[in-house]
């Protein structure tokens, strides 16, 4: 068979495994497959760099289908170039319990994926993330002749990618920073789900990308191989400029409903199978690969070859750069120094009181000369999150080996990136923004608890302790909105020896984001219990006989202190618990959370957010909480009205009693 004709029947082999797969589950999305189906061939099969037999390879390019309903696509590919995890008996049972091909792509539960798509955009916008994790470390490493990190990353993006809030900052951004080895590849098929696109877009795409800095091919036939190479092939040719290829489909081609959004969301039928199957000229029963076209596509032989070069460069690099190869070494394994704790700045009981904002500065500086990984910025405050790396420089576009990335106002954008900075392998970003706007970036966060990401989450500005900027900038909602996301572990100290603690539980926990919640104003020093701490909750003051248990995060420990001292002053015995993170604290054996909440003793906890997160702490004792949204006025003004002083908090305890 001629080249040509093995590349259409392995086109056509993507395409069926795609809609018999969609067929047998009798849900999921058959049309982008059908139509995106020749650029995935192309880019796989003659510009890929990947291992099938060692998916986590450092040095291959990454990939991630950010259209991610689309996900026939990938796992037919991952099938068809030899990934044995992605076997045909799984693609027969898409969608379907216990199987490697889950309805969108899930990158801890597939081997072969760099990223978790489906919210769309955000792939997109990872990629980014990746594409800066490149830059970075290639210019912190490599040296001449050994370009140890040298890869591109590739998207895949549908049209609701573009129209996506998000794709406008991460755009905007990777021409800034100029990633000329980002490559999106856009699924032109000018329909979506409800609708053609013209019918909810006008915009020249084109044109908005240039505005930002991209290169802009065009394939006006998606069906053209050849054309869809040449467009690939520039835009690995240029560096200077991230590029989009806008590739011209039909979406569900050669079924009944191409070009419509009839195709988009639903199984053909067996009818509209049969009919698209005969409309391709296929002849083979279902989920059918012809032996020409799995000896076409294996990618097993050619993948060990470009592992064992990079390995063969890896190995001369460590020996012309011994220390530098070790860093990478290390680095590449998230390694951790063996004692993070002497690292850390030291702070005195009873020393001047210190905003944990900025003790957490004083702790990223700190780590951040034995953590060659730790890297980052905020949403243009790194000012008030104190998230600069003193000394660390600036990423630019010409200077990438910069740690300080200045993100712009694009909280979503950042934290997405940030993930694809962690995705990458390596590297620890942090992100940092007012804990309040965390709406903004929310999505993120809960994609970087579902990919199991250690990206660290710098968000100050905890409470209505900020003042006078009132409402619209003081979070109520969001510690609680963070904390119910499954594997995210939201950390608020009351001091700065918390912060420092706390930075440390963040580098070491490795399944899932840290969320820092960190005081504007300042907070005394309490004792230093790194123990503590690090079981997500530890009593700080104890009473002998104690008739009540005051709980408190942050700044309110401070407050819980007091009250408790003016309680005994009136004969009644408080012990006082700081519990800056209530999911470590939740994993702890029972024995040491009865030592620090003891049953049978009332309890009431002091927080100034969201009352609900401490009810199940409190077992229906009372909380000293917000109702509302805060106001504007100074933060010692506000305290005192809305209820969180010590005349309160010992009134309320003595209701309790």
């Amino acid at each position: 068979m001629s080249d040509g004709n093995v590349s259409q029947l392995s086109v056509n082999t993507i395409r069926t495994l795609a809609i018999d797969a969609v067929q047998a589950a009798n849900s999921g999305h058959p049309g982008a497959p059908l139509g995106m189906a020749p650029m995935g061939y192309v880019l796989w099969q003659k510009f890929l760099r990947h291992n099938p037999a060692h998916p986590e390879w450092p040095g291959r390019d990454r990939f991630v289908l950010s259209a991610g309903h689309a996900s026939m696509l990938i796992y037919s590919l991952l099938h068809l170039t030899g990934y044995e995890a992605m076997t045909l008996d799984d693609i027969k049972n898409f969608r379907q319990w216990g199987y490697h091909t889950p309805g969108h792509p899930e990158f801890f539960h597939t081997k072969g994926l760099d990223a978790t798509t489906g919210p769309l955009g955000q792939g997109a916008a990872m990629t980014v993330g990746m594409a800066m994790a490149e830059a970075h470390l290639a210019a912190r490493y490599n040296r001449p002749q050994f370009p140890i990190f040298d890869n591109h990353t590739y998207g895949i993006l549908g049209d609701g990618d573009l129209q996506e809030g998000i794709n406008h900052e991460a755009a905007a951004l990777a021409g800034h920073l100029k990633l000329g080895k980002l490559i999106w590849l856009h699924d032109d098929n000018q329909v979506q789900l409800d609708t053609p696109t013209d019918k909810a877009e006008s915009e020249d795409t084109a044109a908005r990308f240039r505005s930002y800095g991209w290169n802009v091919l065009k394939v006006e036939d998606g069906n053209n191989l050849d054309e869809i190479a040449q467009a690939i092939e520039q835009a690995r040719a240029q560096s200077e400029r991230p590029t989009l290829i806008q590739v011209r489909t039909v979406i569900g081609f050669g079924s009944p409903r191409a070009g419509t959004s009839k195709a988009h969301g639903e199984p053909l039928g067996a009818e509209g199978v049969a009919e698209t199957k005969k409309a391709l000229g296929w002849e083979y029963p279902a989920f059918t690969v012809p032996d020409e076209v799995a000896a076409h596509m294996n990618a097993r032989a050619r993948g060990a070859q470009l592992e064992a070069d990079w390995e063969k460069l890896m190995a001369d690099y460590r020996a012309a750069h011994p220390d530098l190869g070790k860093e990478v070494d290390a680095l590449l394994a998230r390694e951790l120094p063996a004692d993070l704790m002497a690292a850390l700045p030291g702070y005195e009981e009873g020393g001047k009181a210190v905003a944990t904002r900025t003790a957490s500065g004083d702790v990223i500086n700190a780590l951040a000369k034995v953590v060659p990984g730790l890297m980052g910025g905020s949403a243009d405050l790194s000012g008030s999150t104190k998230t600069t790396i003193k000394d660390g420089g600036e990423m630019q576009a010409g200077q990438m080996d910069g740690r300080n990335v200045l993100f712009g106002v694009r909280e979503f954008g950042m934290s997405a990136a940030g993930n694809g900075l962690s995705l990458y392998g390596g590297l620890r970003p942090l992100v940092g923004t007012f804990l309040v706007f965390a709406d903004y970036l929310k999505p993120a966060f809960r994609l970087s608890a579902i990919q199991m990401q250690p990206v660290t989450y710098v968000l100050t500005h905890d409470s209505i302790g900020l003042g006078e900027d009132g409402p619209t900038h003081q979070p109520i909602d969001q510690l609680a909105m963070l904390r119910a996301v499954p594997g995210a572990h939201v950390i608020r100290p009351a001091d700065a020896n918390e912060t420092a603690a706390a930075w440390v539980m963040a580098l070491e926990y490795d399944k899932g984001p840290t969320a820092l919640a960190l005081s504007r104003q300042d907070l005394p020093i309490l004792p230093r219990n790194f123990d503590g701490v690090k079981k997500g909750a530890y009593v700080v003051r104890d009473a002998e006989n104690a008739q009540v248990i005051l709980l408190a995060s942050g700044s309110e420990v401070s407050l819980a202190l007091d009250s408790a001292a003016k309680l005994a002053e009136e004969g009644v015995a408080a012990r006082v618990v700081s519990m800056p993170c209530m999911e470590v604290f939740r994993e702890q054996e029972q024995g040491y959370r009865d030592s620090v909440l003891t049953p049978g003793v009332r309890r009431v906890a002091i927080e100034a957010g969201s009352k609900q997160p401490w009810y199940e702490w409190t077992l229906g004792g009372p909380v000293i909480g917000m109702d509302g949204f805060g106001a504007s006025a100074p933060a010692k003004v506000l305290f005192e009205k809305f209820g969180f002083s010590v005349e309160n908090v010992v009134k309320v305890v003595r209701a309790a009693l």
